[in-house]
């Protein structure tokens, strides 16, 4: 398990996904990132920075966004 920041691009409040920069890859972002439910999705907004947990180091597509931050 391996905790990352992010930025927020984009988000879906239908699907409650999240389109995400990782810090560090300027041209690589994450779509389809499930958010959990606890954070509200007046928070989702678009350049906030984000804590992301991903189980598999290897797998970018099994990442969770855990929290927001300004």
């Amino acid at each position: 398990m391996e905790v990352r920041k992010g930025v927020i691009k984009g988000f879906d409040s239908g699907t409650y996904r999240a389109t995400v920069q990782v810090a560090g890859s300027l041209s690589v972002w994450l779509e389809g990132v499930p958010v959990a439910r606890n954070i509200p999705s007046s928070e989702m907004v678009t350049g906030r920075h984000c804590a992301l947990i991903f189980f598999e180091e290897t797998n970018p597509q099994d990442a969770v966004l855990v929290a927001v931050y300004s």
